[in-house]
């Protein structure tokens, strides 16, 4: 059975370089692109990243109901599309999706089959140290989403599974991403996703 997983966390926790490495190492996985209303930064690739959209085609989306989930964030909207997941599911690849915290708790509701990890830093002193090497906040953005990753640890509890991401241990995550994929792979119940 093909495996829906959701990779979330706070902002600056390397949910985009552990999807990388993840690509970068061939991982046997559909990686989902999330389609966004924010402005494209320097390093990343529309269609790679993010499809990257106008706030009026989002919204045409939206009212479709082709996202499995879409919320709005730091006052940009970002959405999953739901046919990405669903054809990559009956053609019995594992999914894997990656979303802030906000878009697992939706996702869980629709898909409660779902494998839901919470990827973290190892304290948060790491997290704002991230967030501002990262220079892509100003000091307010970066107070919020340091106040937002806060709220999001309380949320810790409603996962399956968490994986630490330090500095100098972005393999250390990857692997134990991998270990939980071929884990639940082995399973007497396997997980039976409907989307």
């Amino acid at each position: 059975m093909p495996l829906l997983i959701v990779l979330s966390g706070p902002s600056g926790a390397g949910k985009d370089t552990v999807i990388n490495r993840m690509k970068a190492l061939a991982c046997p996985l559909y990686y989902v692109v999330t389609m966004t209303t924010r402005r494209k930064r320097e390093a990343e690739t529309d269609g790679v990243d993010y499809h990257f959209i106008s706030e009026t085609r989002f919204r045409e989306i939206c009212q479709q109901g082709e996202f499995l989930e879409c919320a709005q964030v730091y006052g940009n909207w970002y959405g999953t599309p739901r046919e990405q997941v669903r054809k990559a599911l009956s053609q019995g690849q594992d999914v894997i999706i990656k979303t802030d915290v906000q878009g697992a708790a939706t996702i869980r509701k629709m898909v409660p089959q779902a494998v839901f990890i919470f990827l973290i830093t190892p304290t948060l002193d790491e997290l704002e140290k991230r967030l501002r090497q990262r220079k892509t906040e100003n000091h307010f953005d970066l107070e919020l989403r340091l106040k937002t990753a806060r709220a999001e640890l309380e949320q810790l509890p409603n996962f399956d599974y968490v994986v630490v991401n330090p500095n100098d241990g972005l393999d250390q995550a990857v692997s134990s991403i991998i270990a939980i994929v071929n884990a639940e792979k082995c399973r007497v119940k396997q997980r039976l996703v409907k989307i």
